[in-house]
C-alpha cells in the first residue's frame, strides 16, 4: 500500500480510502442496495489486511447504521490510533426544524451521535456532507473549530461545492484563526471532469488533501458501455441525477477505457482509478466494495502506468457536463 500526507497536514493516509455507505441495513434510509453487518464485515477486514488506513462513512447513510457497522467492524479487526476514521455532518438526521444542516446546533448534537455509533470518542477527520446555505458559514466554522479544540475531531474537511464557497471558507478560517478545512471531498472521474476547471486548482494552491468521491461513475466506468449493471444502479436514483445516459461523448469515454484495460491486460475499474491517482492533487479516491474483485481492481490501480498516450486516449472525447453532485 502506499501512502500520502493529507494536504499538507502531516496525517498520512492509504491512497485508496475505503467508502462505507456501501454498508448499512438495507430496511434503514433510502439505500435498499446495501449489505448488512455481516455481509459488510469481510470487505472492511480485507481492506485494513491490504494496508488501507482509511475510511470514510457519513451520519446519514442508511439512517447512521453504517457508522455502527464500520465502528464495530474497525474495532474487531484493527487498531484505533492505527486507523484514519472519516465521517460526515449535514444530512436530515430527525423529523424536526433542527435535525439537519449546519448549523451550531446541529453540528455539536450530530458529532456526539456519531460518536456513539461508532463507538470511538473521536474522528480523525469531520467533515460537511454539503454547503448549507440558510446557516452563516462562520457560524458553520467557529463550531467545527470548537469540535476540534474539545478533542472530538482531530481535522475537518468539506465535500461537494463551489470553488467560491470553498474559497470563503478558506478566508474567513484564517481571518478569525479558526481550524482550517484540510480536505476536499468531490465529484470526480473520467466522465465528470468539471472539477477540474476550478476547485482541483484551488486545492492545489491552498494544500487541501482532495478525496474524489464516485471515481468510477458509480460504477459506469467499471462496465461496457450499455451494459445492464447492477441492482444498484438500476435502483439508485442519485445516479441519474449525476450521469446523463443520453450524452453520447460518455459511451465514447467508456469505450476509450476499455480499449486501455485491453492493451494493459487489466479491468476498466484499474483503468479508471489509474487515470485519477496519477492526476496532479488527488490524494485518495474513495472507493467502493460489495464484491470480492473490487478491492482486488482498486489495488491494481496503485501499480497500473498509463502513458501520456493513454491519458490522451482517455479524455479526448470529454464534454463539459453540467455541474452535478451538490
Amino acid at each position: 500500500m502506499e501512502y500520502a500526507r493529507l494536504g499538507r497536514t502531516g496525517l498520512k493516509v492509504s491512497r485508496l480510502c475505503l467508502g462505507c455507505m456501501t454498508y448499512g441495513e438495507p430496511n434503514r434510509g433510502n439505500h435498499e442496495w446495501t449489505l448488512g453487518e455481516e455481509q459488510s464485515r469481510p470487505f472492511i477486514r480485507e481492506a485494513l489486511e491490504a494496508g488501507i488506513n482509511f475510511f470514510d462513512t457519513a451520519n446519514v447513510y442508511s439512517d447512521g447504521s453504517s457508522e455502527e457497522i464500520v465502528g464495530r467492524a474497525l474495532h474487531d479487526f484493527g487498531k484505533r490510533d492505527e486507523i484514519v476514521l472519516a465521517t460526515k455532518v449535514h444530512g436530515v438526521m430527525r423529523k424536526d426544524p433542527n435535525g439537519g444542516g449546519l448549523s451550531r446546533k446541529a453540528i455539536l448534537a450530530e458529532i456526539d451521535n456519531s460518536l456513539r455509533r461508532l463507538g470511538t470518542d473521536y474522528v480523525d477527520l469531520y467533515q460537511i456532507h454539503r454547503f448549507d446555505h440558510e446557516t452563516p458559514i462562520e457560524e458553520t466554522l467557529e463550531a467545527l473549530h470548537d469540535v476540534v479544540k474539545a478533542g472530538k475531531a482531530r481535522y475537518i474537511g468539506a465535500s461537494s461545492m463551489y470553488a467560491w464557497e470553498f474559497a470563503k471558507a478558506l478566508y474567513l478560517a484564517d481571518q478569525h484563526g479558526w481550524t482550517r478545512f484540510v480536505s476536499m471531498q468531490n465529484h470526480m472521474n473520467l466522465l465528470y471532469r468539471e472539477e477540474e476547471r476550478e476547485m482541483l486548482g484551488l486545492c492545489i494552491e491552498e494544500g487541501i488533501g482532495v478525496i474524489p468521491w464516485s471515481p468510477l461513475a458509480r460504477g459506469k466506468l467499471a462496465r461496457p458501455n450499455g451494459d445492464g449493471g447492477t441492482d444498484r444502479s438500476r435502483t439508485d436514483a442519485f445516479q441519474r441525477k449525476l450521469y446523463d445516459a443520453t450524452v453520447d461523448a460518455d459511451g465514447r469515454v467508456v469505450d476509450a477505457v476499455g480499449e486501455v484495460a485491453e492493451a494493459h491486460g487489466a479491468t476498466r475499474a484499474a483503468v479508471s482509478l489509474a487515470w485519477l491517482l496519477a492526476k496532479p492533487g488527488i490524494t485518495a479516491p474513495i472507493i467502493g466494495a460489495s464484491k470480492p474483485h473490487h478491492l482486488q481492481d482498486a489495488l491494481a490501480a496503485l501499480t497500473l502506468s498509463l502513458s501520456a498516450d493513454e491519458i490522451k486516449r482517455l479524455e479526448a472525447d470529454y464534454v463539459p457536463h453540467a455541474v452535478a453532485g451538490f
